[in-house]
């Protein structure tokens, strides 16, 4: 008879800080009444790029700014201007420029905080733990070795050891193509 080694069994850690969201009804979510997500109130009050609303940079589809719940300083989000969940629902020149937006926040992200990496990702769907799902955007954060962000896990806390407005002058300054 052979044994097989046995499998240590897998911890867990709560997260009971998506507790709420996880468990919100139709209701809590429309808190609207022009169903208009904070993304399309960002774009409509303002047509420019700036520290006030925390945009960072706009195309002519897409635009990028920074997430006002950010995982670590210098996260930034590029999104479509128009709303639309779904990465397949986005037209050839949205979707080209919002993958450009994406290698211009990485270069800005680079040389503003010259981490050992970055996390891009998307979020599609509320299974998916998109917490604005009817609007597309893309994540992009700088990560550095060591940077566990356990303290979320154990503390239902972050630290983020800059202001969003210090994180705008930033990554404005390494904007490429200069800053505003």
């Amino acid at each position: 008879m052979s044994s097989s080694p046995r499998r240590k069994a897998l911890g867990q850690i709560w997260a009971g800080w998506r507790k709420e969201y996880v468990a919100r009804t139709p209701d809590a979510v429309e808190t609207n009444n022009d169903r208009s997500t904070v993304f399309e109130k960002i774009f409509t009050s303002s047509s420019e790029p700036s520290k006030d609303n925390y945009v960072l940079w706009q195309g002519s589809y897409c635009a990028a700014v920074l997430n006002l719940y950010p995982y670590v300083s210098g996260h930034v989000l590029v999104l479509p201007k128009r709303k639309v969940g779904d990465l397949v629902n986005l037209e050839n020149e949205e979707y080209i420029e919002l993958w450009e937006g994406v290698r211009l926040a990485t270069q800005a992200i680079q040389s503003a905080y010259k981490p050992d990496g970055i996390n891009i990702g998307i979020n599609i769907g509320e299974a998916a733990g998109a917490s604005i799902p009817e609007h597309l955007h893309v994540h992009c954060l700088p990560r550095w070795k060591g940077d566990t962000t356990f303290l979320t896990s154990v503390a239902e806390a972050r630290m983020i050891p800059e202001t969003l407005s210090s994180s705008w002058d930033r990554l404005q300054a390494n904007w490429p193509h200069g800053p505003l």
